[in-house]
């Protein structure tokens, strides 16, 4: 069996109302992404500051 191709796009605009996006411009993925990049700064902070401190 063969699968057909699919064309997956990576940013969903507001006004096309088709599939195969990995994100959506709408507002859970604008709140997810600003929690991941938050956490991520955290986290390269906490290990700078612990470098600094244990010198």
């Amino acid at each position: 069996m063969k699968q057909g191709e699919e064309k997956t796009e990576f940013v969903k605009e507001p006004e096309k109302e088709k599939r195969g996006y990995i994100f959506q411009k709408d507002k859970k993925t604008k709140l997810g992404t600003a929690i991941v990049i938050g956490f991520l700064v955290l986290m390269i902070l906490g290990v700078v500051l612990s470098g600094i401190a244990f010198e």
